[in-house]
């Protein structure tokens, strides 16, 4: 060991830490050589390579001389021609001799011998062991006969008249100049060089082929008559334009046989070169070339980013994007990795899309495509996923790095950023707006369960409709649905406009109440100026601010409204004081909007506010149990801090007394407010949520199977209260969190929290046990292995089929999906004989034939919120660009959002108890002082016959069991219609007229007589087939249910609900009447907003306005 260590020297000084960062001497003066590196050998034929060749700058400049000296060898022949005198007649000398003067000749002379050296060296750089290959090149032999004469006659003075074809120079010119563009195009990196390059060899050769054949012919004919050099260019022009004229024409054999041998090169090279051509077109036209940048920096335009353009998403985005006026004027460049299909190859070339609509093929990954769009002069740019892909992950990595390199080459521009599952949010979160696909998907299926036909509500919302749709149906529903589907988000600064300047420093509510009340406009929220955040119904302590945003429903926005102010009406309104304002029967609107392009009048009939003591608001004796009906209470300009909030949802104690004492003998779940301990995904809302007080175990979980906790093994023995909502999905992902939170919020009402039952498994022994018959509503998720198909239509297929299954089996169950394609919801619940269907299908034909963006809006699923379709929701993305609050509202009412004092979505049922409200506006002033709620729109069920004959309806109710009843029931409520019947409204279905008369005169074809006769018996036959249909279907569910062990009087009780229609009214007007069981859509205050500083205030609120705290003794607001 010693032996090793004495063997190790010490390091030397240049090594020691210490010596370097103090400077040893010895480092720094010893002997260096600096030794340098070259890319290429070092010797001269590599320099001269790099010089002549592979240089950019320095070949282009060699070819651009080479190229001059061409040109200037052609325009010295042209000279010698010129001043060339040949003899008087017929010789061949003249072909083989010219006059040539000396110092044409010295000049002539010194271009070859450049050319000549030039050629030379080139020949000797180029050269690679093969020298033959070099030799019979045509370009080499063309420089030789046109520079080795020329030296020659330097030592042999007597050939210097010789004549030598210099005008075949013109065809190495065109050699120069094609080498020259490439190297040009190579130096600036311009991307559409072949195009240009093939452009500039066809002209090139028409010229080179015009000009060989002018001196040509004009040279042989100086043996014969001897043409001028423009008569022989004449006679060329018409011989290749195949006009030939005649009156010029070669006489002699040599001239005519070159006439001959440059008609056949130009018949074999000319064609080439158009092929080439056309090639290189049609290529471009699938790439699509590139945006102009004179354009990008005049004009705006916004870039489109997809994986794969259907004709669906094109479509939807261009009638959206220029459905603004102020985007008119805008290009949209579509950036497609795939090759333009032939359907979107045929709308582009629609004039109206033509102009304004550029498609690029090229990916966004690459930098040379981004700048084909002008990425970096875009005004926004749009990545959008592909939700046909069979692994969704994979398309949102796909979008995250278009994401990624837009931002890294444009970080300016902005980024409207569609991802379909929640957990890849965050890779995202620098985008400018970003629609998260399931997060939406999931909250509206959920809301859907608690407030009917909120994903037509929001689908509505956010689609640009003028409300023309359904106006010429003579069904009344279809107008009003369709003109009420006009109403969209909008927003103004306060202090800017018309409908809410004068409420400055009054209460949120009273300006929502009397702008309702004048205008027709339904005031939903504001934004602070110093408060980014926008606040639904802040409430009545919210005092309006003239700095503050407005954000407001109504058919179009207000800088496109025209006030129109009745003298007439205000004088006849104070002649009639007594009158109530909404009375009077059914009549057209007093607030009639007229939309007509953008353009709206409204008629405003009252513009003075009704004093707060007037005599119709007076309250009765005994509550309208006189002559007189009850009266509502004024709204409030300033907040009563008595009176503001609904005590049953700041009461969470006296619920839980309540509810003890109401359930007698059955065990009471407990709830405490909280936010979720775990969150299944970065990027999710944090929510305040009703939750159990300990974590339930894993075992308890499994619905159908007992544990050491509970025995249970189906939905009967838990003895839930409340009715069960069944989610079938395929599996539990992390878009679930975003269906059960708003079903959870601290918001709802503890007793009207219902159970979520999760089914995996989809049979009908599944769904017996999980306790379907005790459900109200079931929740089919799209199946994402389902999702990619051959055909693009048929993703929904396996979805589709199952719903009409379980719509089959359990007819009164309300069934709620979500399609890929809208055009699929048109099979939801399907009925293949159905008449009205039939002519449901053909006003939607009519809808889309006038440009309607809504055309699938009539179709009963869909307005019933039945079904709906995500993609839809892509014009929440679109409209962003335009509305930058929009993504934020629409979270805010599914509940995704949650901002401290701003208000939720909820709903509220109309029973016969409020029907002394009778219309929309009295409804809204009477939410708005008592409990300080926003009502915002109308959902409404109609009982309605799907038949084409009277006698038809009439001989199917007398076939049904109790004919006694139902004969009683359509003697005494013919007259009436919609839901002026009672709650049974399937048992006991009312006709309406006018519709069987619309589906008949859209149905039927032929022999009036004949046809009605046919259908007749027809629809005779199937509804004994249908009656035998559905004896079978109850038979198997029942036997199914006998097997499982579980009692089958659910079942009986189930009703088919077919014979209803519902549809959203968004914003009805004020004198709308209001109808047994219409759903009315709320916007309520956040109940947590002033809870610390009115904490001391409950009790006295509950016993002031609204009577005792127990919501059974509510009137209006009942839940």
């Amino acid at each position: 060991m010693t032996e090793l260590e004495s063997e190790v020297l010490p390091l030397p000084p240049r090594y020691r830490f210490r010596d370097l960062l103090l400077g040893d001497q010895s480092f720094q003066s010893d002997d260096r050589v600096q030794v340098e590196f070259y890319v290429n050998e070092n010797t001269f034929k590599e320099r001269l390579k790099l010089f002549f060749i592979k240089n950019q700058r320095s070949s282009l400049r060699i070819r651009l001389f080479n190229f001059s000296l061409k040109l200037l060898t052609c325009l010295l022949y042209i000279v010698r021609v010129l001043l060339d005198n040949p003899e008087e007649g017929i010789g061949w000398s003249h072909i083989f001799w010219v006059d040539r003067k000396l110092p044409l000749w010295a000049v002539q002379v010194s271009i070859a011998l450049i050319s000549f050296l030039e050629t030379m060296l080139l020949i000797y750089l180029s050269y690679k062991g093969n020298i033959w290959e070099q030799i019979f090149r045509i370009s080499f032999i063309l420089e030789m006969i046109n520079t080795v004469p020329f030296i020659i006659t330097i030592f042999w003075p007597p050939l210097r008249n010789l004549f030598i074809p210099v005008f075949l120079n013109c065809w190495l010119a065109k050699y120069a100049l094609e080498n020259m563009i490439n190297d040009l195009h190579r130096a600036i990196q311009r991307t559409q060089s072949a195009m240009f390059n093939q452009v500039l060899i066809l002209i090139c050769t028409l010229l080179c082929l015009v000009f060989t054949g002018t001196c040509g012919i004009q040279h042989l004919e100086r043996a014969g008559e001897k043409l001028s050099l423009f008569k022989s260019f004449y006679f060329c022009i018409v011989t290749f334009s195949t006009v030939g004229y005649g009156d010029v024409t070669p006489k002699i054999w040599p001239s005519q046989l070159l006439v001959v041998i440059m008609i056949c090169v130009a018949l074999v090279v000319l064609p080439l070169q158009f092929e080439e051509l056309v090639y290189l077109w049609m290529e471009r036209q699938k790439s699509g070339g590139n945006y102009s940048r004179h354009r990008a920096q005049t004009e705006k335009h916004v870039v489109l980013c997809v994986s794969s353009l259907k004709i669906d998403l094109l479509m939807d985005f261009l009638n959206e994007f220029y459905a603004h006026p102020r985007l008119q004027d805008y290009y949209v460049v579509i950036l497609c990795p795939t090759e333009m299909d032939i359907q979107v190859r045929r709308v582009l070339q629609i004039p109206l899309w033509s102009q304004r609509v550029i498609y690029l093929q090229g990916s966004a990954l690459k930098d040379q495509d981004l700048m084909r769009a002008k990425m970096d002069n875009g005004e926004a740019c749009f990545i959008l996923s592909s939700r046909n892909e069979v692994d969704r992950t994979a398309a949102d990595h796909q979008t995250i790095l278009r994401a990624w390199a837009v931002k890294d080459f444009a970080p300016n521009c902005p980024l409207y950023v569609q991802i379909l599952k929640p957990e890849n949010k965050f890779h995202v979160k620098f985008a400018d707006h970003v629609v998260c696909e399931e997060e939406c998907k999931y909250a509206m299926l959920a809301l859907n369960c608690v407030c009917p036909a909120t994903s037509t509500l929001i689908t509505l919302l956010v689609h640009t409709s003028r409300g023309q749709e359904g106006q010429e149906s003579p069904e009344q529903w279809q107008r009003m649905y369709g003109r009420c589907s006009g109403n969209e988000v909008y927003h103004i600064r306060m202090g800017d406009s018309k409908f809410f300047m004068e409420y400055e420093g009054k209460s949120f509510t009273y300006a929502a109440f009397h702008a309702h009340k004048k205008y027709g406009v339904c005031l939903i929220g504001i934004r602070r100026e110093e408060n980014k955040s926008i606040l639904l119904n802040p409430g009545p302590r919210h005092i309006m601010a003239a700095s503050d945003t407005c954000f407001y429903i109504n058919i179009t926005k207000e800088e496109n409204s025209a006030f129109i102010f009745k003298q007439e009406e205000k004088q006849k309104k104070k002649g009639f004081a007594g009158r109530g304002t909404y009375d009077g029967p059914s009549r057209l609107p007093v607030h009639s909007i007229i939309a007509s392009m953008g353009t709206v009048a409204m008629d405003l009939q009252n513009t003075e506010c009704r004093p707060a003591n007037s005599s119709k608001l007076a309250l009765p004796a005994e509550n309208g149990s006189g002559n007189r009906r009850p009266s509502i209470a004024p709204v409030l300009e300033l907040a009563d801090t008595s009176s503001l909030l609904p005590c049953d949802l700041l009461s969470d104690q006296s619920e839980d007394e309540m509810t003890q004492s109401d359930e007698e003998g059955s065990a009471v779940v407990e709830y405490v407010k909280g936010y979720p301990p775990n969150s299944p995904y970065i990027g999710s809302s944090p929510t305040l949520c009703h939750l159990l007080p300990e974590k339930a175990p894993f075992c308890c979980l499994r619905l159908d199977k007992g544990c050491k906790h509970n025995s249970f093994e189906d939905a009967k023995a838990y003895g839930f209260k409340n009715k069960l909502i069944i989610v079938s999905a395929e599996t539990a992902g992390n878009g679930l969190y975003n269906f059960i939170v708003p079903l959870r919020a601290y918001y709802r009402s503890r007793k009207e929290l219902n159970p979520i039952v999760l089914l995996l498994d989809n049979n009908l022994d599944s769904l017996l046990q999980c306790g379907i018959i005790y459900a109200d509503n079931l929740v089919v998720v799209d199946k994402e292995s389902t999702m990619s198909a051959e055909e693009d239509y048929m993703a929904d297929a396996k979805t589709i089929v199952n719903v009409q299954t379980m719509f089959r089996l359990f007819p009164s169950l309300s069934i709620i999906t979500e399609l890929t394609h809208p055009s699929n919801m048109r099979f939801m619940q399907f009925r293949a004989k159905d008449s009205y269907s039939l002519a449901l299908s053909k006003l939607e034909k009519k809808e889309r034939e006038n440009g309607s963006n809504l055309a699938f809006m009539f179709r009963l699923p869909f307005a019933a919120g039945r079904v709906f379709s995500i993609s839809m929701l892509d014009t929440l993305l679109y409209q962003s660009f335009v509305k930058d609050y929009m993504i934020t509202i629409t979270r805010l009412l599914l509940g995704l959002d949650t901002t401290p004092g701003s208000g939720y979505l909820c709903a509220m049922k109309i029973t016969e108890d409020d029907l002394w409200i009778r219309t929309y506006g009295r409804l809204f002033q009477k939410l708005c002082s008592s409990s300080a709620e926003i009502p915002i729109g109308i959902y409404r069920t109609e009982s309605h016959m799907f038949a084409t004959s009277e006698s038809q309806i009439s001989i199917n109710v007398e076939d049904c069991e109790d004919t006694k009843d139902v004969k009683e029931h359509w003697g005494i409520k013919t007259s009436h219609h919609r839901n002026s019947c009672s709650s049974d409204q399937s048992e006991h279905p009312l006709l309406r007229r006018k519709s069987m008369q619309w589906a008949r005169r859209l149905s039927r074809k032929g022999n009036k007589h004949s046809s009605k006769t046919a259908e007749w018996i027809s629809q005779q036959r199937l509804s004994l087939y249908r009656r035998s249909e559905r004896q079978e279907l109850s038979e198997l569910v029942k036997n199914r249910m006998k097997h499982l062990g579980l009692p089958t009087t659910g079942y009986d009780e189930m009703n088919d609900h077919q014979n209803t229609l519902s549809y959203v009214l968004i914003n009805p007007p004020p004198d709308t009447r209001l109808e047994l069981n219409d759903i009315v859509y709320l916007i309520r205050s956040d109940p947590l907003a002033h809870v610390a500083n009115d904490g001391h205030s409950r009790k006295s609120s509950c016993s002031n306005k609204l009577g005792p705290c127990n919501p059974e003794t509510r009137d209006e607001t009942q839940l």
